[in-house]
């Protein structure tokens, strides 16, 4: 059995379960951490065939998204939705629920 590193094990869970993909992601908008957003991206750019497929999809250069998702990136916007499309998936604005 060949080990596999904690990326490739949650890339392959978001690919199998697109539902968690969802909530995970909302999680992490919701709480505003950019850089584990940036991780869970690049789980789910791996899960979504690889660098190169996505950025095909997204219309981007590979190397713009190696960098858009790296510990230093920092995504436009344009370019975030750009890759969530690329995923089947876009950002959207709801009200936030009173406490």
């Amino acid at each position: 059995m060949r080990d596999r590193n904690h990326d490739e094990a949650m890339a392959e869970l978001l690919k199998e379960d697109p539902a968690y993909a969802l909530d995970l992601l909302n999680s992490i908008l919701e709480d505003g951490e950019q850089g584990e957003l940036l991780i869970v991206l690049r789980q789910m750019t791996k899960a979504f065939g690889g660098v190169q497929d996505v950025a095909k999809k997204a219309n981007l250069n590979p190397t713009q998204l190696y960098r858009t998702l790296s510990e230093q990136g920092n995504p436009e916007l344009r370019s975030l939705s750009a890759i969530l499309k690329a995923m089947g998936l876009r950002l959207a604005v709801e009200k936030v629920r009173a406490a």
